[in-house]
């Protein structure tokens, strides 16, 4: 079934979630910047990164829905769609699919260099 990705959909938040549960996931601990749409930019840890997207903290409500680029360091801005927020944490999705070649850099990166990793 070939399914063509409309942000902002329910649609789009629906295949997401489903992407992130078949995409290998990495727990880990990224320095980031996380700027929701109309807000200011603020320091974020990224801790769970996957071709569809990305659980980060957040102290402030993030409502779904919301527009916001994550800046992981070395990238450029990466536009995703807040798909819950809940007790400092928010998962969002990205807008185009992270690439492959991308998401094994930032773990090589990361893996060597002090950065904490669970599982495999």
């Amino acid at each position: 079934m070939n399914h063509h990705w409309e942000p902002h959909s329910s649609q789009h938040f629906y295949l997401a979630a489903q992407a992130d549960r078949c995409a290998p996931q990495s727990k880990l601990n990224i320095p980031a910047s996380l700027r929701p749409s109309g807000a200011k930019r603020f320091h974020t840890m990224v801790h769970d990164l996957s071709l569809g997207g990305f659980l980060a903290t957040s102290q402030n409500r993030m409502h779904i829905g919301t527009i916001c680029w994550l800046t992981l360091p070395g990238l450029e801005s990466l536009q995703a769609d807040v798909v819950w927020w809940q007790r400092g944490r928010v998962s969002c999705a990205f807008v185009n699919l992270l690439s492959p070649i991308i998401n094994h850099d930032i773990l090589s990166r990361y893996h060597g260099n002090k950065a904490y990793r669970q599982g495999s």
